[in-house]
């Protein structure tokens, strides 16, 4: 019996796919780390320059 649905050998491309994705979702991961550096790098702004030369609110 063969590996796929169909009944035909595995094509080259279909070994090709499984290997991308056998090695994790690395880009994925790296572009959810850099949107909460910046997301985080933006909190971090908007405190320094927004609410600290307000000083405390009485």
């Amino acid at each position: 019996m063969s590996d796929s649905p169909s009944g035909h050998a595995r094509s080259a491309e279909d070994e090709a796919v499984d290997k991308i994705v056998g090695r994790g979702p690395s880009g994925a991961i790296a572009l959810a780390g850099i949107a909460t550096a910046i997301v985080i790098g933006l909190w971090f702004a908007f405190y320094f320059i927004v609410f600290l030369p307000r000083g405390v609110i009485q």
